[in-house]
């Protein structure tokens, strides 16, 4: 490893993370991390355990991983759409008869579903304006 290593480290779970301390000052000169707080993502809630010294870290990470989380699921919008503009590609160049039959129902109730919320959403925010 180079450099120093961070005060903190944040292991991310799914809409949470556990917050650890991270020591190298003991006298093997390992690496030792502490759990000292668990973050609900969801609702914003630290669980610290024992010292809240580092709560100014723990609510930065935070705003950092919202926003990271924020253009994560816009590009996962955006791959949806390039998957989407594929998918049309092989069903009408390589797909075979058999191969789509065994997928027209599913992919055409997802994108009905898709297409009426799309449709809603768009009307109420036409309607807001």
């Amino acid at each position: 490893m180079s450099g120093e290593l961070p005060n903190y480290y944040f292991r991310v779970r799914e809409n949470a993370a556990a917050v650890f301390r991270v020591d190298t000052e003991n006298r093997q000169q390992r690496i030792e991390m502490d759990q000292i707080a668990i973050i609900n993502m969801r609702n914003g809630e630290i669980k610290a355990h024992g010292q809240r010294r580092c709560l100014e870290r723990i609510h930065e990470w935070m705003e950092e991983r919202a926003a990271v989380l924020a253009n994560s699921d816009m590009d996962d919008i955006h791959r949806a759409v390039d998957y989407l503009n594929l998918t049309t590609q092989r069903v009408q160049s390589k797909a075979s008869a058999d191969q789509l039959g065994s997928v027209t129902d599913a992919l055409l109730l997802a994108m009905h579903d898709l297409h009426s919320t799309l449709v809603r959403k768009k009307a109420d925010r036409l309607m807001k304006d």
